[in-house]
């Protein structure tokens, strides 16, 4: 039977009002038990390296079930950025990228790097992304759901561009994979950071995509734990990268993935439809307390007064100041009762 969100709230221990799931998210008692655990383990000289191999492929297994993709389509490594770079160097030197103007650093870097060797990189505000693709743009890059304010990106309308032109698109599921169920087979790349809506430590993170896109990609950092047989792959030539996604693993750190693992198998036995409806749900209530218009996101950035962020800090209610507004996210560990509490912080300090 699979557990509602009611049902897993109790493997959460917040001990303050936290909506900055956008930031950092909240891990589950397993993935703090894990850690400890290995480091128990690691102090008694007791650690079983082939132990975490098997955790590692039970996290490739468990995003693969999240966002909908094959196994063999995932990678995993560090950061989210680490994939967007091995992605930026396919671009070819007279390629064109058109990306968002406003969007996060970590996607937009790795492009603006590309232009010393020649590729344009275009920017152009969110809202007028779809209709700049020209017969000219080689590669779309875009935030799924902006860090800044939640805004979602013209997924259909990108699709449209994606099989007009022939492009690629590239989406940063950074701020979406845990909450939003993702368009697969409307993107060629995705790339996600595992620290906010996969409530992993920092330090993991996840690239798919097609496997046309990934032929297209060059194993940049290829090393011994990206090798076909990872433990005949230790010493000496010749090449034996696997043949599938994992070519552009990189050898892992281990305790991330260990406290990760248990989180993403929580997250992978969810209803991804009453997870979204749950965390859109919350959004939608805490905006008509605010008297804002519907949205269709689980991300709500305002701007409050000094005082009012102030009576936040003092309620430890947690939020991210962003962009010169208060962003306030919400997950599987938020109720209607703590949404509420925060809109009266808010009225009771205008």
């Amino acid at each position: 039977m699979t557990p509602t969100i009611p049902d897993v709230r109790g493997h959460f221990a917040p001990e303050t009002t936290y909506l900055a799931t956008a930031s950092y998210g909240l891990p589950p008692l397993a993935s703090t038990e894990a850690i400890a655990a290995h480091e128990a383990d690691r102090r008694a000289g007791r650690v079983d390296m082939h132990t975490i191999d098997d955790l590692i492929t039970r996290a490739r297994t468990a995003f693969a079930s999240i966002v909908g993709v094959d196994t063999g389509e995932v990678a995993h490594g560090p950061s989210a950025s680490y994939f967007v770079g091995l992605v930026a160097a396919s671009v070819p030197d007279d390629g064109v990228v058109l990306a968002a103007e406003e969007d996060f650093t970590s996607l937009l870097f790795p492009f603006l790097v590309a232009r010393a060797r020649g590729v344009t990189v275009r920017t152009v505000p969110l809202a007028r992304l779809a209709e700049s693709v020209t017969e000219d743009v080689d590669l779309v890059a875009v935030s799924a759901v902006q860090s800044a304010d939640g805004r979602l990106a013209p997924f259909a309308a990108l699709a449209e561009a994606r099989r007009e032109h022939g492009l690629r698109v590239l989406y940063d599921g950074s701020q979406a994979a845990g909450w939003l169920p993702l368009p697969v087979g409307d993107f060629d790349h995705l790339v996600v950071a595992g620290y906010k809506w996969l409530l992993g430590p920092r330090g993991t993170a996840f690239m798919t995509g097609t496997p046309r896109a990934l032929s297209s990609v060059t194993p940049l950092a290829a090393n011994w734990y990206a090798g076909n047989d990872i433990w005949d792959s230790i010493y000496g030539p010749p090449l034996r990268l696997a043949p599938d996604a994992r070519r552009f693993d990189l050898s892992p750190s281990w305790a991330p993935w260990i406290g990760h693992t248990p989180a993403l198998e929580l997250l992978a036995g969810l209803d991804r439809d009453e997870v979204h409806a749950h965390d859109v749900g919350l959004a939608a209530h805490f905006r008509e307390g605010l008297g804002l218009p519907p949205s269709d996101s689980a991300i709500v950035s305002v701007p409050l007064s000094d005082r009012q962020v102030a009576a936040l800090h003092e309620a430890r209610i947690v939020a991210s100041p962003r962009a010169g507004l208060t962003r306030f996210a919400f997950h599987l560990y938020t109720t209607e009762s703590d949404v509420d509490f925060a809109l009266k912080v808010i009225a009771s300090s205008a």
